[in-house]
């Protein structure tokens, strides 16, 4: 599968300047090696530059994925189906923005619909279009929640994510085993304490200091 690298949006470019080419991208990453006080021309680094220039491209994808699009086709016929609708255990790779270290973990995404319900494949994507971008977790946590929110109307939304952030794990204080909770509680889910606790007990609990305060 062929993955076209996005152009970032105009206001995250310097002013004047475009998207750099790839051989740029590659020159740069040369910059790095050389920096890290490696020889970018031996043997083994020699394919490097391109090899990293093409992980960007997966790694960064979600910048040319629009998730309003992705959530715009639903279903009606439910049945009257209300209750709640959770994914759980969503794989998730992100990039922290502060280091660009992995952020790895996984997502609970739940909903109550109102008339209408999605495919549920469609909430991993909605995931992964923020996941696959510069991230903080508080600030990824609350797009998922908001973007289902404005686009199905449901009753309400409820996100949880779990992740290791290898800024911290690998680096700093190198504290491994320390898992970073957040979650975005809309509707319902924020202020029906039944509704939540129901959630919770479908998730198994995990996360649930901070979503009974």
């Amino acid at each position: 599968m062929n993955i076209i690298m996005p152009t970032p949006p105009r206001e995250n470019l310097v002013a004047s300047e475009g998207p750099p080419t790839r051989e740029e991208a590659e020159a740069a990453i040369r910059t790095l090696l050389r920096w890290a006080g490696d020889n970018p021309e031996r043997e083994g680094l020699r394919d490097t530059p391109a090899r990293v220039a093409r992980a960007y491209k997966e790694f960064f994808v979600g910048y040319a994925t629009d998730p309003v699009a992705v959530l715009e086709r639903t279903f009606e016929e439910t049945d009257g189906y209300d209750e709640i609708v959770l994914l759980r255990d969503i794989r998730l790779e992100s990039t922290c923005e502060h280091h660009m270290a992995p952020i790895i973990g996984r997502v609970h995404v739940a909903y109550l619909p109102h008339r209408r319900v999605v495919g549920i494949s469609k909430l991993a994507r909605v995931v992964d279009a923020y996941a696959k971008r510069l991230q903080i977790q508080e600030k990824l946590t609350a797009q998922i929640a908001n973007t289902i929110q404005d686009v199905l109307e449901p009753r309400g939304v409820a996100v949880v994510i779990e992740a290791a952030h290898q800024c911290m794990t690998t680096r700093g204080v190198h504290k491994p085993g320390v898992t970073m909770v957040t979650s975005r509680m809309l509707g319902a889910f924020r202020d029906d304490p039944t509704t939540r606790r129901e959630l919770l007990a479908m998730i198994g609990n995990r996360g649930s200091t901070i979503l009974c305060e």
